[in-house]
């Protein structure tokens, strides 16, 4: 668990603080960074507050780039960050969908 009370100093812009890190969800660099000195310190609480990592591709893209912003903001190694659980995405599937499969079934059999 990260030591909440580590002091990172206040937000200081860089000129590279809107590139964009996590393009499923368009979050920029100094979104990161900000975060970070707004009380952020771990992966996971970084998915909820910007949602990076949680677009389509579940962190594959921008997960590292997320990881190793966040340790050098707070000054420490990106392998003391745990990496966030990953999952597959998920989309809404409309029920004609489950019965088409069941009818293609039934026939085969």
């Amino acid at each position: 668990m990260m030591d909440r009370s580590k002091i990172t100093g206040s937000f200081v812009p860089a000129p590279d603080d809107d590139m964009i890190i996590c393009r499923c969800e368009e979050i920029t660099k100094g979104e990161i960074r900000r975060a970070v000195h707004d009380g952020i310190c771990t992966v996971a609480e970084m998915r909820r507050y910007l949602r990076s990592g949680m677009g389509l591709c579940q962190g594959q893209t921008c997960g590292k780039l997320v990881k190793g912003i966040m340790a050098r903001e707070l000054g420490i190694a990106p392998t003391a960050l745990k990496s966030a659980t990953s999952r597959a995405p998920m989309r809404p599937t409309e029920m004609y969908v489950f019965a088409n499969e069941a009818k293609e079934v039934r026939e085969h059999e």
